[in-house]
């Protein structure tokens, strides 16, 4: 108890140190003063969105470019759900452990993949393919591959083998306790997994057009940088609703595959 005590007291005054040396550290002298008269107003325009700009059919209006988020969103979930599965098991430590190299160099490729965010990778694919709904794709695409990588690989390796075990007692050989003991088990994690990744691509989506990569965010920079915050109040609106009828969807199918 007295070992637990002082590991828990420790770590608790590291956390402490850690906060007090990011906050001498961090610069606040160019905070410029408070406006609440700026902050009322902004407030106010808040709170009486554009409806105007709900749907008028433009192809540029709230609606349409949520969906093209949307889209966005869901092609990259399944380019990125197709690539992970068979890297996972390349990178699944339990798999390769008589050459341990393969599965160390599968992972340091998924953790080199998740190191940039989905907007380095936008400007890469905006330069490459041009600006538009394709270069959100494949920049999201890219980056959920490394982290759908990391995350099945360690459900793989973390999974119960006493079905694929069984089956080796009796000859099966590793093709056929994969596709029948493990991946039978893995498939509604990988799947859960999947949704709940699509469901973080839809708001990483949502910033993408920041960079010229498509969906609703290049609206909603220009409607900030305009100080149309009446536009803004409608991007946000819809935005907060998209995501919370998509968390919803895919809470209700992962309680049912799982």
């Amino acid at each position: 108890m007295r070992i637990r005590l002082t590991a828990h007291h420790l770590m608790a005054a590291l956390i402490g140190i850690a906060v007090i040396v990011c906050f001498a550290t961090t610069n606040w002298s160019d905070k410029a003063p408070m406006s609440w008269t700026s902050l009322s107003d902004t407030i106010s325009q808040l709170f009486h969105p554009d409806w105007s700009y709900v749907y008028d059919g433009s192809g540029e209006d709230l609606v349409s470019l949520m969906l093209q988020t949307i889209c966005i969103a869901f092609l990259s979930m399944v380019i990125a759900t197709v690539i992970a599965f068979p890297w996972s098991f390349i990178s699944a430590t339990t798999l390769w452990q008589h050459t341990p190299a393969v599965a160390g160099a599968a992972k340091f490729v998924t953790d080199l993949l998740r190191a940039f965010p989905e907007l380095v990778y936008a400007i890469i694919f905006v330069k490459v393919v041009g600006p538009g709904p394709a270069a959100g794709v494949l920049a999201l695409g890219v980056h959920m591959v490394g982290m759908l990588g990391k995350l099945y690989a360690e459900n793989i390796e973390s999974m119960d083998n006493g079905p694929a075990e069984a089956m080796e007692s009796v000859g099966a050989n590793f093709w056929k306790t994969t596709f029948f003991g493990r991946i039978p088990l893995l498939m509604p994690i990988f799947a859960s997994l999947s949704l709940n990744h699509f469901e973080i691509a839809v708001r990483s989506a949502a910033t993408l057009g920041l960079v010229g990569a498509g969906g609703i965010g290049a609206p909603l920079i220009f409607a900030i940088q305009s100080r149309q915050w009446s536009r803004v109040s409608i991007i946000l609106l819809g935005i907060i609703i998209v995501v919370a009828l998509i968390d919803a969807a895919t809470g209700w199918l992962r309680k049912k595959l799982l």
